[in-house]
Protein backbone atom coordinates (compact mmCIF):
# COMPACT_ATOMS: atom_id res chain seq x y z
CA UNK A 1 0.00 0.00 0.00
CA UNK A 2 3.00 2.75 1.00
CA UNK A 3 4.38 1.71 -2.41
CA UNK A 4 1.02 2.76 -4.31
CA UNK A 5 1.20 6.23 -2.36
CA UNK A 6 5.14 6.46 -3.00
CA UNK A 7 4.32 5.67 -6.93
CA UNK A 8 1.82 8.09 -7.14
CA UNK A 9 3.39 10.86 -5.28
CA UNK A 10 6.58 10.34 -7.69
CA UNK A 11 4.19 10.62 -10.72
CA UNK A 12 2.66 13.85 -9.20
CA UNK A 13 6.08 15.44 -8.83
CA UNK A 14 7.61 14.60 -12.57
CA UNK A 15 4.35 15.78 -13.75
CA UNK A 16 5.33 19.03 -12.08
CA UNK A 17 8.46 19.38 -12.81
CA UNK A 18 7.11 18.36 -17.29
CA UNK A 19 4.71 21.67 -16.48
CA UNK A 20 7.29 23.48 -15.18
CA UNK A 21 9.17 23.04 -17.89
CA UNK A 22 6.40 23.79 -20.02
CA UNK A 23 6.46 27.06 -18.76
CA UNK A 24 9.48 28.33 -20.71
CA UNK A 25 9.13 25.51 -23.64
CA UNK A 26 6.29 26.96 -26.46
CA UNK A 27 5.52 23.58 -27.61
CA UNK A 28 5.26 21.77 -23.70
CA UNK A 29 1.48 22.61 -22.61
CA UNK A 30 2.12 23.46 -18.86
CA UNK A 31 -1.69 23.19 -17.25
CA UNK A 32 -2.31 19.50 -18.28
CA UNK A 33 0.60 18.22 -16.58
CA UNK A 34 -0.05 20.59 -13.35
CA UNK A 35 -3.65 19.31 -13.48
CA UNK A 36 -2.25 15.95 -13.35
CA UNK A 37 0.41 16.54 -10.62
CA UNK A 38 -3.10 18.10 -8.86
CA UNK A 39 -4.62 14.65 -9.50
CA UNK A 40 -2.08 12.65 -8.10
CA UNK A 41 -1.31 14.84 -4.97
CA UNK A 42 -5.04 14.89 -4.38
CA UNK A 43 -4.40 10.60 -3.51
CA UNK A 44 -1.22 10.65 -2.08
CA UNK A 45 0.29 14.12 -0.51
CA UNK A 46 -2.82 16.52 0.94
CA UNK A 47 -0.01 18.79 2.19
CA UNK A 48 1.53 19.13 -1.45
CA UNK A 49 -2.62 19.52 -3.71
CA UNK A 50 -3.62 21.77 -0.59
CA UNK A 51 0.01 23.62 -1.47
CA UNK A 52 -1.05 23.85 -5.19
CA UNK A 53 -4.78 25.31 -4.82
CA UNK A 54 -3.36 28.14 -3.33
CA UNK A 55 -0.67 28.90 -5.58
CA UNK A 56 -1.34 32.12 -7.47
CA UNK A 57 -0.45 31.09 -10.83
CA UNK A 58 -1.97 27.79 -10.57
CA UNK A 59 -4.60 27.76 -7.79
CA UNK A 60 -7.81 28.88 -10.07
CA UNK A 61 -6.62 26.76 -12.63
CA UNK A 62 -7.41 23.52 -10.13
CA UNK A 63 -10.36 24.98 -8.47
CA UNK A 64 -12.37 26.03 -11.93
CA UNK A 65 -10.65 22.70 -13.25
CA UNK A 66 -11.98 20.61 -9.65
CA UNK A 67 -15.47 22.50 -9.89
CA UNK A 68 -15.61 22.35 -13.58
CA UNK A 69 -16.11 26.24 -13.84
CA UNK A 70 -14.68 26.96 -17.31
CA UNK A 71 -12.18 29.05 -18.02
CA UNK A 72 -12.82 32.86 -17.91
CA UNK A 73 -12.94 34.60 -21.30
CA UNK A 74 -9.98 36.91 -21.10
CA UNK A 75 -7.69 33.58 -20.33
CA UNK A 76 -9.19 31.77 -23.47
CA UNK A 77 -8.21 35.02 -25.10
CA UNK A 78 -4.61 36.10 -23.25
CA UNK A 79 -3.58 31.80 -24.19
CA UNK A 80 -4.79 31.72 -27.45
CA UNK A 81 -2.57 35.15 -28.09
CA UNK A 82 0.29 33.53 -26.12
CA UNK A 83 -0.11 29.90 -27.97
CA UNK A 84 0.34 31.48 -31.42
CA UNK A 85 3.24 34.21 -30.56
CA UNK A 86 5.28 30.88 -29.38
CA UNK A 87 4.52 29.01 -32.44
CA UNK A 88 5.42 32.36 -34.49
CA UNK A 89 8.63 33.01 -32.77
CA UNK A 90 9.29 29.10 -33.58
CA UNK A 91 8.04 28.87 -36.80
CA UNK A 92 10.49 31.89 -37.71
CA UNK A 93 13.03 30.34 -36.08
CA UNK A 94 13.00 27.11 -37.61
CA UNK A 95 12.65 28.09 -41.85
CA UNK A 96 11.72 24.55 -42.51
CA UNK A 97 8.25 23.99 -44.23
CA UNK A 98 7.23 21.07 -42.56
CA UNK A 99 7.65 23.01 -39.50
CA UNK A 100 5.56 25.67 -40.65
CA UNK A 101 2.26 22.97 -41.55
CA UNK A 102 3.10 21.14 -38.29
CA UNK A 103 3.48 24.31 -35.85
CA UNK A 104 -0.05 25.56 -37.71
CA UNK A 105 -2.15 22.63 -37.41
CA UNK A 106 -1.02 22.22 -33.65
CA UNK A 107 -2.32 25.88 -32.98
CA UNK A 108 -5.31 25.62 -34.62
CA UNK A 109 -6.02 22.60 -32.18
CA UNK A 110 -4.57 24.58 -29.33
CA UNK A 111 -7.31 27.15 -30.84
CA UNK A 112 -10.37 24.96 -31.16
CA UNK A 113 -9.67 23.01 -27.70
CA UNK A 114 -9.59 26.53 -25.69
CA UNK A 115 -12.92 27.95 -27.67
CA UNK A 116 -14.80 25.16 -26.91
CA UNK A 117 -13.52 24.69 -23.05
CA UNK A 118 -16.85 26.07 -21.20
CA UNK A 119 -16.29 30.15 -20.47
CA UNK A 120 -17.01 30.86 -17.27
CA UNK A 121 -19.17 33.64 -16.42
CA UNK A 122 -17.38 36.88 -13.96
CA UNK A 123 -18.63 37.11 -10.79
CA UNK A 124 -21.39 39.81 -10.67
CA UNK A 125 -22.59 41.11 -7.53
CA UNK A 126 -25.70 42.92 -6.24
CA UNK A 127 -25.44 46.11 -4.48
CA UNK A 128 -27.52 46.49 -0.99
CA UNK A 129 -27.83 49.56 0.50
CA UNK A 130 -23.94 49.93 -0.53
CA UNK A 131 -23.04 46.84 0.66
CA UNK A 132 -21.78 44.02 -1.86
CA UNK A 133 -23.56 40.48 -1.89
CA UNK A 134 -20.75 39.05 -1.04
CA UNK A 135 -19.92 41.09 2.34
CA UNK A 136 -23.91 40.80 3.40
CA UNK A 137 -23.79 37.21 2.87
CA UNK A 138 -20.79 36.96 4.75
CA UNK A 139 -22.88 39.59 7.76
CA UNK A 140 -25.23 37.57 7.86
CA UNK A 141 -24.12 34.35 8.32
CA UNK A 142 -21.49 35.46 11.13
CA UNK A 143 -25.06 36.86 12.66
CA UNK A 144 -26.99 33.94 12.73
CA UNK A 145 -23.67 31.58 13.08
CA UNK A 146 -21.85 33.66 16.05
Amino acid sequence: MKVKYLLINALGFLFLGIGAVGLFMPLLPTTPFVLLATVCFSYSNRRIYERLKRTPFFGSFIVNFEEKQGIPMSLKITSIILVWVSLSISMIALHILWAYILLGIIGVGVTIHLLTIKTKKPMQYTIFNGVDEQNANDAIHEKNCG
